[in-house]
């Protein structure tokens, strides 16, 4: 019988990745409704040093699999490990991270073992009353008809994502298949606060790889010299909407990041009109955020974006429209020209640091 939920670990040159944490600090609520076990899997070579991290945030049991072969990330031989896992355990439940690594092994091993995959999940439910507690929250959906049809008692995994571009939030089930699979947007999770000394289980997993298992020859490796920005980082975020005018503009608002000592990041709009690269997007087609500071500029409050912001600390917003959705979910509304106001914030923050120094 499937048991257990199962929380596959990224990792880059032996650091476990953040949304992986973030998974297990939710694995253990989930766990907790179906009275199972967390259990996280890991990857590499060399790496089994990191199951204590894992453990720490939130894994009762670690499974190791480690291999030369593993050293790198390459779609071939994770899959046939982490294939040859699932045949073996049997877990009830699979989650990853929706990085690029996890869209791209994720829908492989499903494919393997015969089961379905949700793809990009921005919430999960396991308790049929939590479930409708987010419901009741977010949406008209009819509970009775629901609870009609599902029974109270159901302990399916429910994974909700963005569907149509955004404009409709889906609830898919796996009722007839194991393991229930998903992978889950980074950030749309709160990292839960680590348990320091907290003990668990480690686990090595042997897997035989044959040299056809690497279909592709690395020849070298070169790390980047600049890290990419991940706008799920920032302690502060100075967001553009389509009332900032332009492109240009964003040069005005970067000013005011570097200031604060943040990032810029954007509505949908103005990432479809070209005006910023796509990684910089917040929202459910883009990614979701928890800064402590959220300055959203010219930005009108789209269902869709809000749903990537609102667990922010402290949301400020500069909109001309007194009635935009967006001061709803604000701190701290200023009505009046992004134009306008934003020069005066960058000459104020200015001589504040300069007097600070």
């Amino acid at each position: 019988m499937s048991k257990d939920l199962y929380v596959v670990a990224e990792q880059r040159d032996g650091e476990i990745a953040k949304v992986t944490l973030e998974l297990l600090g939710e694995a253990t609520k989930l766990a907790a409704d179906l009275g199972e076990k967390v259990v996280g899997v890991l990857m590499g070579d060399g790496i089994k040093c990191k199951a204590q991290e894992m453990i720490e945030a939130g894994a009762d049991k670690v499974i190791v699999i480690e291999d030369p072969m593993l050293a790198e990330y390459v779609t071939e031989p994770y899959t046939k490990a982490l294939t040859a896992l699932i045949k073996e355990y049997d877990p009830n439940i699979v989650l990853f991270g929706a990085s690029s690594i996890g869209r791209d092994l994720a829908p492989r091993v499903a494919a393997r073992i015969h089961t379905g995959l949700t793809a990009d999940c921005t919430h999960l439910d396991i308790d049929m009353e939590k479930y409708f507690e987010f419901l009741h929250a977010t949406s008209t959906a009819d509970t009775d008809a629901i609870a009609k049809k599902l029974g109270m008692d159901d302990k399916t995994l429910k994974m909700t994502r963005p569907a149509f571009g955004g404009n409709v939030m889906a609830t898919i089930r796996c009722a007839d298949y194991r393991p229930q699979m998903a992978t889950v947007r980074p950030g749309v999770m709160k990292l839960a606060e680590a348990q320091p000394g907290k003990q668990g289980e480690v686990e090595d997993f042997k897997v035989e790889f044959t040299p056809e298992d690497m279909n592709v020859t690395i020849k070298e490796v070169i790390k980047e010299t600049k890290k990419a920005v991940d706008i799920t980082d920032a302690k502060v975020l100075v967001s553009g909407g389509r009332g900032i005018g332009s492109a240009d503009y964003y040069k005005e608002l970067q000013k005011v990041a570097d200031l604060l000592g943040g990032e810029i990041s954007s509505s949908r709009a103005n990432v479809d009109a070209g005006w910023i690269a796509k990684d910089r997007q917040v929202g459910q087609t883009g990614k979701t955020v928890r800064p402590d500071l959220y300055l959203a500029c010219g930005i009108s409050g789209a269902i869709q974006h809000i749903a990537g912001m609102e667990n922010s600390e402290c949301v400020i917003s500069i909109n001309k429209n007194d009635t935009a959705a967006i001061f709803d979910v604000s701190d701290l509304g200023i009505v009046g020209d992004v134009k306008v106001i934003i020069p005066k914030l960058i000459d104020a923050l200015t001589k504040y640091k300069a007097a600070q120094n």
